[in-house]
């Protein structure tokens, strides 16, 4: 795990747990929860998933695992956070056989999550900056890269309006050399479990699978880099 202050993407394509490693039967010997698609939905049944102390937070994980790559207790940036994770998807498009493909791009995401006492404006304007940084070390602007998303979300006991305002009006995108090596977006939430409420910015998809209630969280977009896989986030 990278130190405090070191920035280290190399964690690994993102693409979460293979349903076919999950063990069949608890330490106790108790079947897991599965769900419509029969995958077992339980993070410890996998060897590669951690476990969080933190009841709703191993919840979360178990919407991210096929998905993420997870990590517990992570550091980067001066900042903690008790959740960490990282997805990559590649597209290709293929002329009449796949040794000649052509259009290859890939997208990332790194989330990040951790528990608070009482957000606030200047918590997340701290967070984007660190976001900033993270893009000058961990983003290989190339033709390849279509785009990178940095996704910071906070769980809190509520969500003050001030809060409220800030995140669903924020939107931070930035090109690289003009659009031609794709760009990374900045994207925030915050999480009221208790309350059943949750805050997103336009394009954080990542916050409904914070959102155990199934409700949807309050945002001005629709569209953001994981809108297609949100069915099996929410599964």
């Amino acid at each position: 795990m990278p130190g405090e202050d070191e920035a280290d993407p190399s964690h690994g394509p993102g693409g979460g747990a293979d349903p076919a490693s999950a063990a069949e039967t608890g330490d106790d010997g108790d079947e897991f929860r599965t769900d419509a698609q029969g995958r077992i939905v339980d993070g410890a049944a996998y060897e590669d998933v951690p476990v969080w102390d933190d009841e709703y937070l191993d919840r979360v994980s178990d919407r991210l695992m096929f998905n993420y790559d997870l990590e517990r207790d992570y550091r980067v940036g001066g900042e903690s956070f008790d959740l960490f994770g990282s997805m990559q998807i590649a597209s290709q498009k293929e002329f009449f056989h796949p040794s000649l493909d052509y259009a290859n791009h890939h997208s990332n995401e790194h989330l990040f999550a951790r528990r608070v006492a009482r957000p606030t404006v200047g918590e997340l304007e701290r967070l984007v900056e660190v976001a900033h940084d993270l893009a000058d070390e961990w983003v290989e602007g190339d033709e390849e890269h279509y785009g990178t998303d940095f996704s910071f979300v906070l769980v809190a006991e509520e969500i003050p309006d001030d809060v409220r305002e800030f995140v669903v009006d924020f939107r931070e995108r930035e090109l690289l050399k003009y659009g031609y090596y794709g760009h990374y977006e900045i994207n925030l939430g915050v999480v009221a479990p208790d309350d059943e409420r949750a805050v997103a910015s336009r394009e954080a998809d990542v916050v409904a699978a914070f959102a155990l209630w199934d409700d949807v969280p309050e945002r001005r977009g629709q569209q953001g880099l994981v809108s297609r896989i949100l069915g099996k986030l929410r599964g």
